[in-house]
């Protein structure tokens, strides 16, 4: 054992036992709780735990429409200090790291120092750190190079600040790391200012983001900061009672630790609920002023009134039977595990977010991911789709991030924009994104993390706005287990992720059959009918190239139907007698699907298990909380329930 190491211990032996040291006191009642209450061995060193990804995805998808709202704020975060050698890291409130931002040259580097995704940072067993400090305080700090109490951690500095709900929980911890740093810890102070910053921020845009319908006050000591960045922002029902805050506004309005949820706000201040309306913005921001009746504080306010109950028709939070912007609506017939799809995904097609769509081949990624781009404010900008699979691996990098004038042989004198620059302000869509070198993965991972593309030849990055929509009908997660597909590339690209079902489990075939025809009799202007036996053969057919065997199958009919009426030898022979592909009946279809899919995995044990999901928890290994969340992600639903 090294003298420093022996030091560190001899010291956290000593402030266990009642001695004092010129630790913050933080640091000290962290250090004697891992050695009291968690039982820890300061002699013992432990090894960052990274959860598998089983489990990961588990955190992850219990707080998911929070950690999209989050993401902004940490790649704002990230752009203040990239360059400076820092990893940024979210944590839920157990501690560990749902997401994070880091130079993907370090990887390894990061990995083994436990500043990656799915490192559990949790203090019972990581010992005093910023984030599990944090969580058992919940309080800002910093935990720097001694300070821990793993000696393994030595060489860090983490600085973390907790992450509050609308109602005052504890939702997560905003962390911001390295792996080196100069030896004072006053070198970090900036560090903590702008970590509390941006909890900040990331908690108003939460309330903004769950209280869109109902009165929303920001309140601030400074007129010129009471709009553009308030301090304290409540929500309020109809009947003037606040219903949530950020923690400014909890800290400003709490008393003897009492939460002001429920309060009505003409307690709270010297305005009755029916003058709020002289908070609008409509007048300038000095006549808006109020006090806070316990301290006489006073406050610049302004009111956001909710909006209107009569939203325009097919708005995407329209709350109707029918709440899709018309390029979704028109993909589905009204099948329920695809309508659950497009419900999920209009609200999100105005964010930044990356999307990733899983399916089978041919049943329509592509077709979503431009109703996605259409329903969208980039809807009047480009759209561009890049077959993955089928660049050559020797020029994908030229074709997606451009070159310069002869940077290489072969290059053209004018050199060339790339594809993702083509793309700029519209939406990217990678198609079979799981058939990407790794080579070109690390360079996609720093245009999504950076929002930046450098085209081969040049030294300075151009900065792009790009929405990026990727397509599989690979297993990612078995991707990244081969070693296939980095990881961090795979959690950069499915900030959300959609599984299209394969048309054999669809409930809408006859919609999308009239849908078909209807579109080429008014290409070639002829009234396309089916007889009842053409009719029977299609819906009886197993459908494994799903809707785009379909397509080919109405294309063909139509081709050589006589006067537009389509009967059953017109339908093509496969589609005619599907009896002959006995290797494709729906059952074993299912199978396949479930090995390559783990939308079509969940559901074909679901079948097996006559859609008993205590059944279902117990043949996978998890409990029923995890397959109603899986449920509901993957947009499956019970037949029973289908109505």
């Amino acid at each position: 054992m090294d003298s420093a190491r022996a030091a560190h211990i001899d010291e956290l032996v000593r402030v266990s036992a009642g001695v004092p040291s010129v630790r913050d006191a933080i640091i000290e009642n962290s250090w004697r709780r891992c050695v009291i209450d968690h039982k820890l061995d300061p002699t013992i060193g432990r090894e960052a735990h990274i959860l598998p990804q089983e489990r990961l995805r588990e955190h992850r998808d219990a707080m998911d429409e929070f950690l999209r709202m989050a993401r902004f704020g940490l790649e704002a975060l990230y752009r203040q200090v990239a360059g400076m050698g820092y990893v940024l890291l979210l944590t839920d409130s157990n501690g560990v790291t749902v997401d994070f931002i880091g130079d993907p040259t370090f990887d390894n580097h990061l990995r083994r120092a436990g500043l990656y995704l799915g490192s559990d940072w949790n203090e019972g067993h990581a010992g005093t750190c910023a984030v599990g400090t944090c969580i058992a305080t919940a309080q800002a700090l910093t935990v720097h190079q001694t300070d821990h109490f793993d000696a393994t951690h030595i060489p860090l500095t983490c600085t973390a600040a907790p992450v509050f709900d609308s109602g005052g929980e504890l939702a997560a911890v905003l962390d911001i790391s390295a792996l080196h740093s100069p030896e004072p810890k006053i070198s970090q102070y900036l560090a903590l200012q702008m970590v509390k910053a941006y909890v900040h921020k990331i908690e108003t845009a939460n309330l903004y983001n769950n209280f869109r319908r109902d009165w929303v006050v920001k309140l601030s000591a400074s007129q010129e900061f009471a709009e553009v960045d308030p301090d304290f922002v409540l929500a309020l029902d109809g009947g003037g009672r606040v219903v949530g805050f950020n923690h400014k506004a909890h800290d400003l309005l709490a008393e003897d630790g009492v939460s002001p949820l429920g309060r009505s706000f003409a307690e709270l201040f010297d305005c009755e609920v029916d003058e709020l309306v002289r908070f609008v913005r409509a007048l300038p921001t000095e006549q808006r002023t109020l006090r806070l009746r316990r301290t006489g504080l006073p406050l610049f306010a302004q009111a956001m009134p909710p909006p209107a109950v009569s939203l325009p028709r097919n708005h995407p939070h329209d709350l109707g039977n029918d709440p899709l912007p018309e390029p979704l609506r028109v993909v589905s017939g009204g099948d329920p595990a695809l309508k659950a799809v497009l419900t999920r995904a209009a609200k999100l097609v105005n964010t930044r977010m990356s999307l990733l769509i899983h399916g089978e081949t041919g049943t329509g990624k592509e077709h979503l991911a431009k109703a996605l781009h259409k329903s969208s404010v980039r809807r009047n900008k480009p759209f561009v789709a890049v077959n993955c699979a089928a660049l050559p691996e020797n020029l994908i990098e030229s074709e997606l991030f451009g070159y310069e004038p002869g940077s290489f042989t072969g290059a053209t004198a004018r050199g060339k924009k790339g594809l993702i620059l083509e793309a700029d302000g519209g939406t990217l869509f990678l198609d079979e994104i799981g058939d990407m070198p790794l080579s070109s993965q690390t360079r996609l991972l720093r245009v999504l993390a950076e929002r930046e593309v450098t085209p081969i030849g040049r030294t300075k990055a151009v900065s792009v706005d790009v929405r990026v929509i990727g397509a599989t009908h690979r297993d990612l997660v078995e991707l990244v287990k081969a070693g296939k597909f980095r990881d961090d590339l795979y959690f950069r690209l499915n900030g959300a992720v959609f599984t299209v079902p394969p048309l054999r489990q669809r409930g809408d075939l006859d919609w999308l059959i009239e849908r078909l025809l209807a579109e080429r009799a008014e290409r070639d202007g002829v009234a396309y009918r089916l007889t009842p036996a053409a009719l029977a053969a299609l819906r009886g057919h197993g459908w494994p190239g799903n809707v785009r065997e379909l397509v080919n199958a109405l294309d063909y009919a139509c081709a050589v139907s006589d006067g537009g009426l389509i009967d059953l030898a017109d339908i093509p022979e496969p589609v005619q007698h599907s009896g002959l592909f006995q290797a494709w009946p729906a059952e074993a279809a299912e199978t396949v699907a479930a090995e390559e899919d783990p939308a079509a995995r969940l559901r074909e044990t679901l079948r097996r298990h006559h859609w008993n999901v205590s059944a279902t928890a117990r043949a996978l290994g998890v409990d029923r909380s995890t397959i109603h969340r899986q449920m509901h992600r993957f947009g499956i639903v019970a037949p029973h329930r289908a109505e």
